[in-house]
């Protein structure tokens, strides 16, 4: 029994070491001097109430009417007109493929998604948005469009079909 009690001791006399003393004594003094009062905080100010009407805006799951508005610039596609088969595709489904001389005359080639060729020059029509081709360079086609924005109003856009290789 005598052992054991040896043994106990041994024990209990190392734990009674403190081996965390320092760092307790560091965290009693970090903490002094460096109290600081802090601002308050500014007052919160009052959110303006927003209220939303839709019944006065066009519905946006439906397609606008292709008219002329009231206000705006006065532009105005010819809704009349008869579209040729370049005006049944979008223009990123067209593509430039080349160009030809016929004479002094410079003409682009376009070809549909179905893969039919079209040659193209200068004051003819081309995609869906009434677009009239401005001008033709050996390496693209400058297109000035007619687009309706949000409000209804027609405006010019311009667009460019650069050659396909």
């Amino acid at each position: 029994m005598s052992r054991f009690a040896l043994l106990l001791l041994v024990l209990l006399a190392g734990c009674g070491k403190d081996e965390f003393a320092d760092l307790r004594a560091f965290l009693a003094q970090a903490g002094n001097g460096a109290q600081q009062k802090l601002e308050p905080l500014p007052p919160v100010k009052p959110q303006e109430e927003f209220k939303y009407d839709p019944t006065a805006l066009p519905d946006p799951f439906r397609p606008r009417s292709m008219k002329a508005s009231k206000g705006g610039s006065g532009i105005q596609p010819d809704l009349t007109r008869p579209k040729g088969p370049l005006e049944q595709d979008p223009l990123d489904g067209l593509h430039m493929v080349g160009t030809l001389y016929k004479g002094s005359q410079l003409y682009a080639l376009v070809r549909r998604p179905d893969n039919t060729l079209y040659r193209v020059t200068k004051g003819d029509h081309i995609g869906q948005n009434f677009g009239v081709i401005t001008s033709i360079t050996e390496s693209s086609i400058e297109i000035k469009e007619i687009v309706q924005d949000g409000a209804g109003d027609w405006a010019e856009s311009k667009a460019t079909m650069a050659l396909q290789e």
